[in-house]
């Protein structure tokens, strides 16, 4: 392990993230909210700390870079720009404690949208810009962003993509990864663009749709509303974030074929089929049993049931309605989707419809071997044989979350915390979602939890963000041996 390289490309990152932060410090001296000096001492401490890590690790260029030093860069450049990314919140909130603002910081990189503010109106704009602007910048994932831009890092580059990029198999759309990234960045940007435009077109302001589009994108969930969407109260708005949500947990990879002609990119592709599938059966669900029951329209029944549906399931966490007071079996079902999460390659968490899938056939194939012991069985996606040791892998990915979930659960209810909220925190930090259950759940926020258990969920958050291995396996000690 090359220590010096890792803590130069970690202080590369913290030297980026204090150019991220000028375009807030811009929008506080426009609205002149006072929340410019504490930008401008963010970027300075962050840039100091930054440059002092890049020049004094500096060395030759590397030939190669190791899957556990990709890793290592992965991990601890999350773990850093968290950090450095709090120092707005410290500096720009009343009495905001450098736990709250580091939960915050790491709720919005992880795209998470867990929050601890009680009053986000409250809050100065050059913050809340800031707050939104980290959830689009860890959408796509702030290594791809650096290896896009930063040709100097072309160097190992698809040990850094294989951590960082949210899919089981990451899809290399051209033979250079800084191409790659480039071109996922492209899509992503046209989409955040296409959204600001249309948002601002429903009646939002210019400031509220940059804001929106920066989290709805990267499927983080901050609004600059205490009440989320439900505060516009808007049919227009409510179907532009759903049909955004959808397209921000489709695999990015299909947006880029879709654009370059090729119309039947979602159709053709297995997961994409059986995640649009699943939206329209679990909204169908989710609707009929709160019709009656909550709304007596059809209308708003399938409004706020798609909504709910495809923002947890998308792990976005923008909330219209408080599903905490809607039927057992809607509740239960939205807590399904926590656990099933996006696509693979898209920006969205939880364990990935590629996954499930996979889990599925998996278990059919069992039944069948069974019934059929002397056949021999493949499980396929798309026609694709799928390796047997993709298949363990996938397996152990899905013990390791469900074990982790576990633990988790039971540590926060050993810090006082009740069942249901212990149960519903842990499912939204480690889905990357936000809202949970109990008292963090759509109408509520996590500033009332002990300090001890915000640390939990910030790695919680990181876990999840991370696809788990990239952050467990730095507690297996066979890591740290040359």
């Amino acid at each position: 392990m090359r220590w010096r390289y890792v803590t130069y490309v970690v202080g590369l990152l913290t030297l980026s993230m204090a150019l991220a932060m000028v375009p807030a410090l811009v929008v506080g001296l426009y609205y002149g909210d006072g929340s410019t000096i504490p930008m401008a001492m963010a970027i300075a401490i962050t840039a100091v700390c930054g440059a002092a890590m890049y020049f004094s690790f500096r060395g030759k260029a590397v030939d190669s870079l190791s899957t556990r030093e990709g890793m290592a860069i992965v991990s601890f450049g999350w773990i850093a720009v968290g950090a450095f990314g709090a120092l707005p919140f410290v500096f720009g909130i009343e009495s905001c404690s450098f736990t709250d603002a580091y939960f915050e910081s790491i709720s919005g990189f992880t795209t998470t949208g867990a929050s601890i503010l009680d009053n986000i109106e409250g809050v100065a704009k050059g913050i809340l810009f800031w707050r939104c602007l980290i959830q689009w910048l860890g959408g796509m994932g702030i290594i791809v962003l650096s290896i896009a831009i930063l040709p100097f890092l072309r160097v190992g580059g698809m040990q850094l993509f294989k951590a960082e990029v949210p899919s089981p198999v990451p899809d290399k759309l051209k033979p250079r990864l800084k191409e790659t990234a480039a071109l996922l960045w492209k899509v992503y940007i046209l989409f955040s663009v296409i959204m600001v435009i249309l948002l601002m077109a429903g009646g939002m302001n210019l400031f509220e749709s940059l804001c929106h589009a920066f989290t709805t994108l990267p499927t983080g969930g901050f609004s600059t509303k205490n009440l989320s969407i439900a505060h516009y109260q808007s049919t227009y708005l409510d179907i532009t974030f759903i049909v955004f949500m959808v397209l921000a947990g489709i695999n990015f990879t299909l947006h880029y074929q879709l654009l370059r002609g090729r119309p039947l990119a979602f159709w053709k592709d297995a997961e994409c089929r059986f995640f649009l599938g699943l939206l329209v059966l679990l909204t169908a669900a989710v609707s009929f049993n709160i019709y009656g029951n909550v709304y007596d329209q059809a209308g708003e029944s399938l409004r706020y049931g798609a909504f709910q549906v495809v923002s947890i399931i998308t792990t976005t966490g923008f909330a219209t309605a408080d599903y905490l007071q809607w039927p057992a079996m809607s509740q239960l079902i939205l807590l399904v989707c926590m656990f099933i999460g996006a696509s693979a390659g898209s920006t969205g968490g939880g364990i990935k419809v590629l996954r499930v899938m996979l889990l599925f056939k998996y278990c059919y194939r069992e039944l069948f071997s069974l019934i059929h012991p002397q056949a021999i069985a493949h499980i396929k996606i798309g026609g694709k044989r799928v390796p047997d040791d993709v298949v363990k892998s996938i397996i152990g990915f899905l013990a390791l979350y469900i074990g982790l979930f576990v633990v988790c659960s039971v540590l926060l209810a050993g810090l006082g915390v009740d069942f249901v909220t212990s149960f519903g925190a842990v499912a939204a930090s480690i889905g990357n979602i936000g809202p949970g259950f109990g008292m963090v759940g759509p109408m509520g926020n996590y500033a009332g939890l002990p300090a001890l258990g915000k640390w939990l969920l910030a790695w919680c958050m990181l876990l999840g963000r991370l696809e788990i291995y990239t952050v467990i396996i730095l507690f297996v000690p066979e890591f740290w041996r040359k």
